[in-house]
C-alpha cells in the first residue's frame, strides 16, 4: 500500500511537470503520512542527511573545473591536439571526436559538460568538413558518455558515497571500460567512413603534432594531476576536485589569459545553479530511497523476480534491463541515489562485486542519457547543433550498439573492471 502510494504519487507529479527533486520529496511525504507512525520531520532529516557527505563536496568543484576549461578555451586546444594526432585517419574528425572525449574525460566527469562544451566544437568542425549531421550528432552523443566512465566521474562519486565503496577503486575500475568504449566507437567510425567515403581530414605531420602538443601540454597535465593524485593516494577525490578547480583557474586566467572577470562570474553562477539542482535531487532521492528501504523493497524485488539466490548473470541481465528502462525516464543522479540501496543488496547476494556493479550501473545509465524521452545529452546536442530532438535521437541509435557491446563485455568479464583496482589497491 505504502510503496504503491509512493510510486503513483511520483509518476503523477512527474507527468504534471513537477521538478524531479520536489516530486521525490513530496511522494515520500505522502507515503510517510499514509504510514502514520513516522514523524513527518523525518523527510527533512533524511534529505539533509543525504546531502551531508564530505565526498559530495567534490561535485561543485569538478563542475566548476569543467566550466572553467570550457570558458577558458582549454577544450579547443585539446581538440586541436587530438586533430593533429588522429586527423590523418580516414574519417579523421570522427576519430578526433572520440580521442578528444578521452582527453577531456580526465578533467570533467559529466557527460552533459562534454556534450555542451567539447560537443559544440566537434559538431561545428565536422559539419564544416562535410560530415553528415546525423553522423556528427550521433557520434558526439555517444562519445560524451566516455566522460563519466573514465575518472573523475560525478556519477561514480555519488554511487560510492551511497554504496560505501572506495571512490578511488571505482575511478580505477572505469579506466579500461572507458578505453574499450572509445575503441568500439572508433571501429564504428571506421565502418561509417568507408561506407560513406569520408576523407582524411589532414596529412600526417609530426611538426603539427608537436606544435599542438606544446600548446595543449598544460591542459593535458590536468588529468595526469587529478587521476594520478587520486590513484596514487596523494589526495582524495574531494581534494582532487579542489586541485582541478584551482589548476583550471590558474591555467585559464594566468597562463592562457583567456578567462575574463565576466567569464569567471558566468561559470561561477552556472556552477551554483547546476550544483543546487544536483544536491536537491540527491536530497529528494535520499528520503525516497529511505522509505523504500524501510519497507524492505530490495527483498520484495528479489522475491518477486525470483533471483535472490539465482544465477549471477541472470541477476545482472535483469538489473541491466531495469536500469535501462529507468535511465530512459529518470535523471542519472536520482536513479543512482534511489536504485543503489535497492539493487546493490541483490547484486551482492548473487556474488557480484560492488565495484564492478558500480561501473555497470553508471554505464547503463549513461546509455539512458542517449535515449528518449528524457535523454539529457540529446537535448543539449539538439540545442548546440540546431538539429531537432527527434532527429538527434534517431542519429544516436546506431552508436548505442558499441556502448551496449562494452556493457555486456564488462558484465561477462569482471576482470575488465576489477583487475586495475586490485593492482593499485
Amino acid at each position: 500500500m505504502i510503496i504503491a502510494a509512493l510510486f503513483i504519487t511520483l509518476f503523477l507529479l512527474i507527468l504534471l511537470g513537477v521538478p524531479i527533486a520536489f516530486a521525490l520529496a513530496i511522494a515520500s511525504l505522502v507515503a510517510i503520512l499514509i504510514e502514520g507512525s513516522i514523524p513527518d520531520l523525518v523527510v527533512l532529516h533524511q534529505m539533509v542527511g543525504g546531502m551531508d557527505s564530505f565526498p559530495l563536496l567534490s561535485i561543485p568543484f569538478f563542475i566548476l573545473a569543467g566550466a572553467l576549461m570550457n570558458q577558458g578555451g582549454i577544450t579547443k586546444r585539446i581538440f586541436d591536439f587530438a586533430g593533429a594526432l588522429m586527423g590523418w585517419l580516414r574519417g579523421g574528425l570522427g576519430h578526433v571526436n572520440v580521442g578528444a572525449s578521452i582527453l577531456f574525460s580526465g578533467m570533467s566527469g559529466a557527460a552533459v559538460a562534454d556534450a555542451g562544451g567539447l560537443g559544440a566544437i566537434e559538431i561545428k568542425a565536422m559539419r564544416s568538413k562535410g560530415y553528415d549531421a546525423d553522423f556528427s550528432v550521433g557520434l558526439t552523443a555517444a562519445s560524451s558518455t566516455i566522460g563519466p566512465i573514465i575518472p573523475p566521474s560525478l556519477p561514480m562519486i555519488i554511487y560510492g558515497v551511497i554504496a560505501g565503496v572506495s571512490i578511488g577503486q571505482l575511478f580505477a575500475a572505469g579506466i579500461i571500460p572507458g578505453l574499450l568504449m572509445a575503441l568500439a566507437l572508433s571501429i564504428m567510425v571506421t565502418i561509417y567512413a568507408r561506407k560513406r567515403h569520408y576523407p582524411k581530414d589532414a596529412k600526417f605531420s609530426l611538426g603539427r603534432i608537436l606544435l599542438t602538443f606544446k600548446k595543449a601540454f598544460p591542459s593535458l597535465l590536468a588529468p595526469v594531476i587529478i587521476v594520478g593524485g587520486i590513484l596514487s593516494g596523494f589526495f582524495t577525490a574531494t581534494e582532487a576536485a579542489v586541485v582541478a578547480c584551482v589548476y583550471a583557474f590558474l591555467l585559464s586566467s594566468l597562463w592562457y589569459r583567456t578567462l575574463s572577470l565576466r567569464g569567471l562570474l558566468k561559470v561561477s553562477f552556472d556552477t551554483i545553479e547546476t550544483t543546487s539542482s544536483i544536491m536537491l535531487i540527491i536530497g529528494g532521492a535520499a528520503i525516497f530511497s529511505w522509505v523504500l528501504t524501510s519497507q524492505g523493497i530490495h527483498q520484495i524485488v528479489a522475491d518477486s523476480l525470483g533471483f535472490a539466490e539465482g544465477n549471477k548473470y541472470a541477476v545482472l541481465l535483469t538489473i541491466t534491463l531495469i536500469l535501462f528502462v529507468v535511465g530512459c525516464f529518470m535523471e542519472t543522479i536520482a536513479a543512482i541515489t534511489i536504485l543503489t540501496p535497492i539493487l546493490l543488496p541483490i547484486a551482492l547476494s548473487a556474488g557480484i562485486d560492488p565495484v564492478q556493479f558500480g561501473v555497470i550501473m553508471v554505464l547503463n545509465l549513461m546509455i539512458g542519457l542517449l535515449t528518449p524521452p528524457l535523454g539529457m545529452v540529446l537535448f543539449v546536442l539538439s540545442q548546440v547543433s540546431e538539429v531537432p530532438i527527434e532527429r538527434c535521437a534517431k542519429a544516436t541509435l546506431p552508436f548505442l550498439l558499441p556502448l551496449v557491446f562494452v556493457l555486456f563485455l564488462i558484465m561477462l568479464v569482471p576482470a575488465l573492471t576489477l583487475w586495475l583496482p586490485g593492482l593499485l589497491y
